[in-house]
């Protein structure tokens, strides 16, 4: 699915070009991604469409600190949530788009979920909304999971 959801990023600039569900399936069937995969990122999107667009006005304004439960913890893993709280406090993610990217983060078969992917969830998740990410989150989305370089805030 992360293969699909990266080339639909590579191929259309912003996600009105992408086409209808059903011509997207064909397309990507046609390019060669596997029925099962394109199924399954077609339904994640359609997710990330339909949460995107709900009102979630609480969230909008909030300043608090976001606590995980341990549904959240166990599912996304220590990882996932620190890259999170670390775009969040370097002002990369508003507390909607942290939402989202939650939601959609969970909706995904994988516990926990990679840091590589979890970065693929955010790209998309700007995507939808026609951002460009900035240089130093690009910087973050495709660097190296290997490196263990620690992360200052300040």
């Amino acid at each position: 699915m992360f293969d699909i959801l990266v080339y639909l990023y590579e191929t259309y600039y912003r996600p009105e070009a992408c086409p209808e569900p059903a011509a997207l399936a064909r397309k990507l069937s046609a390019v060669g991604f596997d029925d099962f995969e394109i199924c399954e990122a077609i339904d994640w999107l359609t997710g990330l469409t339909e949460m995107a667009g709900e009102e979630l006005a609480d969230v909008v304004a909030s300043t608090g600190t976001r606590y995980y439960v341990d549904e959240e913890y166990n599912e996304l893993g220590s990882a996932a949530i620190g890259f999170i709280q670390f775009l969040e406090s370097a002002k990369l993610l508003t507390p909607l788009q942290r939402e989202i990217v939650i939601e959609r983060a969970l909706a995904v078969d994988e516990s926990p979920v990679t840091l590589s992917k979890l970065k693929i969830i955010v790209l998309m998740m700007m995507w939808s909304q026609n951002k460009e990410p900035d240089a130093l989150i690009f910087d973050d989305l495709f660097g190296s999971d290997d490196e263990q370089i620690p992360r200052q805030l300040h």
